[in-house]
């Protein structure tokens, strides 16, 4: 037999300090005492409670204990079951969780529509694994053109933020924690300056930090679609230059890395969800976003690299490089997964062990395009040249990846009928890039 035992605090004593010295004191009465039931009595005037009033210690004074306790459980387990839904909860863009590929006009990049502010205004953001700050054009002095005229791929133009129109704006202080350009400030009263650097040759945006609403949709197998707003550190770029003034991101980039200040991890800290995203894509380029995704039980994972914190970035360790049915010897190395990165590039080491062997299993002759950036071309008229070798990547655990799209193949009418391979050796041999898109 279990002895239950219940034990009830009497009373107790709340004492604030406070300029003054004052204290206050509060006397907690149990809820079946005797003073409890002079003041229900007191209060309702009605005498008849005393004799409803349950003996104290009797089996119906336990049971409705133990009947509270229940509740009282159930409440918690509620109250931790709404707040695990809502960390479970996937996110989305409010404009939906589709991304948006334009070809080579915008630089190869996948993007999503966003709304950003009170009202909201629409932006179509680069999404980018490889960095951090969630920037758009704002107040600009140096932009991209956003007119859709400009551009033979959108049907609306693009926009330009402006914190002042926005009444849930508010400037980042250079004393704010995620400030990482105080040593710049005159002032810690002043705007947060950020100059923002990328790994395109002169690419940059710079301006400085604000704080507003980013609009999202709520997916949840437990509770029906639903909107939220989350505060997030915006960059208000005022000056763009390279690349993002010739097509790549002229409305703005969405940092996904692992820094602080990016929208996952904010999203996260807020205790909305997960700490995690999913970008997908199918066979056509098309695909989807959310945020909190942790993806299926069943898929194959591999871990990051513990490298990737100091840098902000995700890496992963590949343990060797697999062509055709054999895997090339110490072929290993650490690589960068970005989304911001159109193409994969291997160590100088690897890349030549590669492209020997995948030279050697195409059973088509190699050209030479002049002027062309890739090496190793072959004249893609040629029935053999269907039966190109596949390529997967291993990870720790033997975890297979099987590598797609690694033929780029040019339209008869640019260069003839050719199809070429579309990886890159780096110029460095510290790490790869891989793009694991399909």
């Amino acid at each position: 037999m279990v002895n239950l035992v219940a034990i009830c605090m009497l009373f107790g004593c709340i004492l604030l300090d406070g300029s003054d010295a004052v204290s206050f004191s509060s006397k907690l009465v149990h809820r079946f005492s005797d003073e409890a039931k002079e003041r229900w009595i007191s209060k309702s005037g009605n005498v008849s409670v005393a004799d409803s009033w349950p003996k104290k210690n009797s089996v119906e004074y336990l049971e409705l204990l133990l009947s509270n306790d229940w509740k009282r459980q159930k409440t918690r387990v509620k109250l931790q079951s709404n707040n695990n839904s809502s960390r479970n909860q996937l996110l989305f863009p409010s404009e939906g969780s589709q991304t948006h590929f334009f070809g080579n006009q915008f630089y190869w990049l996948h993007y999503t529509w966003i709304d950003i502010g009170t009202p909201n205004v629409s932006f179509l953001v680069a999404l980018d694994a490889g960095s951090n700050l969630l920037w758009v054009p704002c107040q600009c002095i140096q932009c991209a053109p956003l007119s859709a005229s400009y551009y033979t791929s959108l049907d609306r133009n693009l926009s330009e933020y402006d914190p002042s129109s926005s009444s849930s704006s508010k400037n980042v202080s250079c004393s704010h924690p995620l400030c990482k350009s105080r040593s710049s400030c005159k002032s810690l009263k002043d705007p947060c300056p950020y100059i923002a650097d990328y790994s395109t040759e002169d690419t940059s945006s710079s301006g400085y930090l604000v704080d507003d609403i980013l609009h999202l949709a709520s997916f949840s197998k437990h509770a029906p679609q639903s909107s939220v707003q989350s505060s997030v550190i915006i960059g208000c770029g005022r000056k763009q230059t390279g690349s993002y003034l010739d097509g790549a991101a002229p409305d703005g980039v969405m940092g996904l890395g692992l820094g602080d200040v990016s929208v996952p991890s904010l999203l996260a800290k807020a205790g909305l969800i997960q700490n995690s995203f999913s970008i997908c894509f199918d066979e056509n380029d098309s695909g989807s976003v959310f945020f909190g995704d942790q993806g299926p039980a069943t898929q194959q994972s591999t871990s990051f690299l513990p490298i990737g914190e100091k840098y902000d970035a995700y890496f992963v360790g590949v343990e060797s490089y697999c062509i055709g049915n054999s895997c090339l010897t110490q072929s290993g190395f650490q690589a960068l997964v970005d989304s911001g990165a159109s193409f994969t590039f291997l160590p100088t080491e690897i890349y030549a062990e590669v492209v020997v062997k995948f030279d050697k299993l195409v059973s088509s002759k190699r050209i030479s395009l002049q002027g062309n950036s890739w090496k190793y071309c072959y004249n893609a008229s040629s029935e053999e040249m269907l039966k190109v070798p596949d390529m997967r990547l291993i990870f720790s655990k033997n975890q297979s990846f099987v590598v797609r799209n690694h033929i780029f193949s040019f339209p008869e009418n640019e260069v003839g009928d050719h199809a070429c391979f579309s990886y890159f050796t780096l110029e460095y041999n510290f790490t790869g890039i891989l793009i694991l898109q399909k």
